[in-house]
């Protein structure tokens, strides 16, 4: 799957939906999935389910996450 679009000819940055999957914020952030699911459990990373059942990390609280 392409993550990357360019809008207008401006150069191509990775574009997130509203949320990531596990995988994707672990990576995002640099850690293991397990510190991921530490993090949601402390209420440091929000998650939202979706109608299948799977858990996604809400990128608002990721970029949040980053900055500290």
């Amino acid at each position: 799957m392409d993550t990357t679009h360019d809008a207008g000819g401006a150069s191509s940055l990775p574009q997130l939906g509203r949320s990531v999957t596990i995988d994707r914020a672990a990576e995002i952030l640099g850690v293991s999935r397990r510190t991921v699911y530490y993090r949601i459990s402390e209420g440091v990373l929000q998650t939202i389910r979706t109608r299948g059942g799977s858990q996604r990390v809400v990128v608002d609280s990721l970029l949040v996450t980053q900055k500290h």
